[in-house]
Parts: structure tokens; C-alpha cells; sequence
């Protein structure tokens, strides 16, 4: 079936804005693991304890998560780019005094300002790279995705090679890199507009009394506890120098970009969230406790932390998009709240470990690690009715179940539409033409389905439009279908994360109302984007009980012929 629309955008079609703002998420992002190759050289250079030395993690995690309770106000004020600046000028400033400092203590203060500016970073930069997106916003997600994962794997490999040069290279590395950074953001990236409303600067700490954001906040609190223990400690019973641990936390990065970008949403859409979460919890558990059992074994501490990559890719992606679907409250307020109990886990984590290795020997913090993962388990357990009830809100058995609204009137009982399936993107009003052509083909009304998305990269999640625009881009399908004489109802599709679900949710959906037919274009995201997070056509294809139309469009706009006109009413019949 043919009709008109624009080419699809691909994924490396997208504004110098975008890849500004990509760029300098990677260097941001290397700043997880950047000091972790230098943390045995500080020690010795600097004649500083272990424990005195993961206060660089303490101060910098403690100020990052309190900091993270007001960055969605000050955005709310002076808008996201402006708060991503100036974010990204704090850390140019306190990465540099970092290098230029001579004194570990002189280290662990200016990592608390780079904590500062790192959380008014990465509240903002998944929120701004989404509006400069333009075309299609799946592609500069997938490009986020992608500088988030560059950036944890790069990150422990550079701070590797300009750790064996200096101490000092990988602070003065990140300064520079990320100046880069700020005046191509400077330059390049538009102003973006304020919020109608202001966020309140107690919302997050307010939005902690729902049960499940709470509950979901705490386990990643312990979550975090063992992670940051293992990221602040293993380097040291590795017995490697700067390059050589690069390599390692290089390998462990890897693990963490793919699991999370590419196998959690297939392990989630097969078993559900919770399931899941429950067996990488053990897993990140047993991993800890080979640690603390081989910890004066290298090789052991090695393979354990590179394998652990994998279970903590798949807990970072799958915890964010629980929060997003038990939280009650807007999505920065969420996750701004998530976002500092988790840091504040993290940060406590390496000083309590540096205390307990001080006392008795560097086995105790990892399976004190050990000990929180499982711990997390329980208190996962406790909200599972919540998640769970979240996850099937569209009924039967599916893991994380979209919602749909109807906009307008509603279709009469038995009346078999053809549902056409659209998303925010160009491409939109010629699929809902070409389908209305289905219809009248097929003598049946159309029922228009607009899927809105809630992209969820790490712990930042950001509605891609908001339900008044989802609601308006139903309303022009519907007021330009009426001028065309079409008879036409629409819904409002809202997905957390996983595209896959929300085209089985649609199969539902069709099958519940007796569809006569479904139809829906290519998808604009690209196969990349696709293998991701999974298909909306292929799930919806595979899991429909009717035909499904794939309407293919290009340049020129066609009319249905008499023979095609035949062949779509057998189809659809």
C-alpha cells in the first residue's frame, strides 16, 4: 500500500545540536570511571590511605544526589539548557583545580563541586538533546544511549593512558574535553523554553511519600551501596598499574553499555521486570562475594569485576523504568527523587567500606556488598504487588503495560475499525491518510492511535511530548479526517521504554475492540534502535490475531488503485 511521506530521518541525520550535547555526555559519562585506574597512584603520590582516597567517590556522589533534589527547580527557572551550562562550566573548573591540587584532601573537595556540576548535567542533558532533536527524537536517544556507554567504557581507558603519564592527566584531560564541550553546547544547542509550571524544591523529597517510588528509591540505594563499594575498592587487591586497570574497567564498561542497551528490554519484555531484577540482585551478590573470597587472589577480583559489568548494565535500565512506572508524579520530580537516594547510597558505600578495611582487612566491605544486594531483594519483594499491578495496567500477563486513553468520542460497540498505528514524527499525517484510504476501502471507520513515549536512559527518564501535545497531534489527525469526510476516533498510547510492549499492548488492544484491521508505517527509529529496544511492528505483527498492514509510503503522493483496492478488502475481511 502506498501513499506520501517524508524519508525517514536516520539515526545519524540528526542536528549539530544533538551531537553537541552527545559529545559532551560521553565526557561526562567517563567521569564514573576515570579516577578508578589512578585510585592505587593517587594513594602512593599523594601518601594517602585507601579509605582517605575513596572520599573521591563520598563527595563527589553525597553532593551529586543532594544536588539532585533542586536541579529540577532551578531548570524549571532558567531552563534546561541553561542549567546543563552551567553545569558543564562547574565541571571544567573543578576538574582542573583537581589536578592542580596537591593534597588528597584538596582532591576530595573539588570532586564535591564536580559532583555539583555533574548532577546539573545529567538532570538536564537527556531532556535537552531530545528537544534538539528533530525529525525524530528515536534516533538522538539512541545516539544518548550510545555516548552514555562510549562514555563508561572510554572513560577508565583514557584515565588509564593519562594516569600512567600523571596523577593529574586524567582531571586536566576531563577540563579541557569538557570545555570542548561547553562552547560547542554554547554554540550550537538552542535555548530551550521553561516549563509552564516551576517545580517546587521539596517536590522530590515530597514525591518519596508514594509507596512505590520509596520503596523502588531504597533498593537502589543498596543497589548502589554494592556497586560503588566494588567501583571505589577492587582497584587495589588487582595489584595493576593505570593502564592495565584501565583495560579492565574498560572491559567491565563494555559489559555495562551493552547489557543495558541491548539485553535488558529483551530480558524484561520475556520475564517481567521484578523477576529479573530478583536474579541480577543474586548475581550482582554472589559476583561480590567471589570478590571478597578471592581478594588476594588478582586474577579472581579481575574476572569478577569485568562479569559484574553485565548484571549492573541490566539493573541501571531496568530500576529506572520500575521508578517510572510506580511513580505517581511527574517524571523529573521521580526522577529526581530516585536519583538521590541512589547517589546517596553510592556515596556512603566507599567510606563505610574505607572505614571497615581499615579495622579488619579489604575482604569485609566486599561482602558487606555482597550483603546489600541481597538485602535489595527483600525490599524489592516488598513493592512487587505495586510493580506488578504497574506492569499489567492493560491486563493479562504482559511485562510493563502501556496505557491507553481515549481522546474524543469513542467507537460504537462492533463497529470493526481499522486502527492505525502513528508516532510524534513527520511521517504521521501520511500513514493516517493512507489508512483512512483502508478504511473506506473496507467501509469501516478508523480509530487513530498515537504512541507517546517515556524514554528511560540509566536513571534519567524524559517524556518525549507531553499528553496535551499527544493529545493535540490526535486532534489534527481527527479534524483532517472529518474534513475528509473519514468517520474517526483516536486514543493516546503512553509507553514507558519498551517499543515491543506497546505494539503487543496494540494487538491486544485491536483483538479487545474487533479491529477488522491494523496498519501501521515504517518505523522511523531505524534497525539500530530497533534491535535495542525491540520492534513496535514486529511485536505487534507477531502477537495480532488480524491482518496487519505495513503502509509503505514515499515521495509522491499515489491514490490506491482498483486492484489494490480489491486486494486490501480480502485482507481485511
Amino acid at each position: 500500500m502506498s501513499t506520501s511521506h517524508g524519508k525517514s530521518p536516520g539515526l545519524l541525520r540528526q542536528p549539530k545540536a544533538v551531537w553537541a550535547v552527545a559529545f559532551a555526555c560521553v565526557i561526562s559519562f567517563m567521569g564514573i570511571g576515570l579516577v578508578d585506574p589512578i585510585l592505587p597512584a593517587l594513594a602512593d603520590s599523594l601518601d594517602a590511605t585507601p579509605s582517605q582516597v575513596s572520599l573521591l567517590f563520598s563527595s563527589y556522589l553525597i553532593v551529586t544526589a543532594v544536588a539532585m533534589l533542586f536541579v529540577g527547580w532551578i531548570s524549571s527557572r532558567i531552563g534546561a539548557k541553561r542549567t546543563m551550562v552551567a553545569g558543564l562550566a562547574v565541571i571544567v573548573v573543578f576538574a582542573a583545580l583537581a589536578g592542580a591540587t596537591g593534597s588528597i584532601n584538596g582532591i576530595v573537595g573539588f570532586r564535591a563541586g564536580w559532583g555539583l556540576g555533574n548532577a546539573m548535567f545529567i538532570a538536564t542533558s537527556l531532556a535537552v538533546i531530545v528537544a534538539s532533536a528533530s525529525g525524530g527524537f528515536s534516533g538522538a536517544i539512541i545516539l544518548y544511549e550510545t555516548a552514555l556507554g562510549l562514555g563508561i567504557a572510554v572513560g577508565p581507558l583514557l584515565g588509564g593512558e593519562l594516569g600512567a603519564i600523571s596523577w593529574r592527566g586524567p582531571f586536566f584531560g576531563v577540563a579541557v574535553l569538557m570545555a570542548v564541550a561547553l562552547v560547542a553546547t554554547l554554540v550550537l544547542v538552542p535555548s530551550t523554553p521553561k516549563p509552564e509550571r516551576p517545580t517546587s524544591p521539596i517536590a522530590p523529597l515530597k514525591a518519596l511519600r508514594h509507596r512505590g517510588l520509596l520503596t523502588m528509591g531504597i533498593m537502589a540505594l543498596l543497589y548502589n551501596w554494592g556497586f560503588f563499594t566494588m567501583l571505589g575498592y577492587a582497584p587495589y587487591p588487582m595489584e595493576l598499574e593505570a593502564h592495565q586497570l584501565g583495560l579492565v574497567f574498560t572491559g567491565w564498561g563494555l559489559l555495562v553499555a551493552a547489557f543495558s542497551v541491548f539485553f535488558a528490554p529483551r530480558l524484561q519484555a520475556r520475564y517481567g521486570t521484578a523477576p529479573v531484577l530478583y536474579a541480577n540482585l543474586f548475581g550482582l551478590a554472589v559476583v561480590m562475594a567471589v570478590i571478597a573470597a578471592g581478594v588476594e587472589t588478582p586474577t579472581v577480583v579481575i574476572v569478577a569485576v569485568i562479569a559484574s559489568g553485565a548484571f549492573i548494565g541490566i539493573n541501571n535500565t531496568l530500576t529506572t523504568q520500575a521508578v517510572m512506572l510506580v511513580s505517581p508524579v511527574e517524571r523529573p520530580v521521580a526522577s529526581s527523587a530516585y536519583g538521590f537516594l541512589r547517589f546517596i547510597g553510592g556515596g556512603l558505600a566507599p567510606y563505610v567500606a574505607g572505614k571497615l578495611a581499615d579495622a579488619t582487612d579489604l575482604g569485609v566491605p566486599f561482602y558487606l556488598g555482597a550483603a546489600t544486594f541481597l538485602l535489595a531483594i527483600p525490599v524489592l519483594a516488598s513493592g512487587h504487588r505495586l510493580l506488578v499491578r504497574a506492569e499489567r495496567s492493560t491486563g493479562d500477563d504482559e511485562p510493563v503495560g502501556p496505557s491507553l486513553v481515549p481522546v474524543g468520542r469513542t467507537a460504537e460497540p462492533g463497529s470493526r475499525p481499522v486502527v492505525v498505528a502513528v508516532g510524534p514524527h513527520d511521517r504521521a499525517a501520511a500513514v493516517v491518510d493512507a489508512a483512512a484510504l483502508l478504511a473506506r476501502a473496507t467501509d469501516s471507520p478508523l480509530e487513530v492511535v498515537h504512541v507517546r513515549q517515556t524514554a528511560v536512559v540509566e536513571e534519567q527518564a524524559v517524556d518525549t511530548e507531553t499528553d496535551e501535545q499527544a493529545r493535540a497531534a490526535v486532534g489534527a489527525h481527527l479534524d483532517r479526517l472529518v474534513a475528509q469526510g473519514v468517520a474517526a476516533t483516536g486514543r493516546v498510547l503512553t509507553v514507558v521504554g519498551d517499543h515491543a510492549a506497546a505494539g503487543r499492548a496494540l494487538a491486544r488492544h485491536a483483538r479487545e475492540i474487533g479491529a477488522r484491521t491494523v496498519a501501521v508505517g515504517r518505523s522511523p527509529r531505524g534497525p539500530l534502535a530497533q534491535f535495542a529496544d525491540g520492534s513496535f511492528t514486529t511485536a505487534l505483527t507477531h502477537a495480532a490475531d488480524r491482518t496487519v498492514v505495513l503502509v509503505e509510503t514515499d515521495d509522491a503522493p499515489r491514490h490506491l488503485t482498483a486492484d489494490s483496492l480489491a486486494e486490501l478488502r480480502g485482507s481485511a475481511l
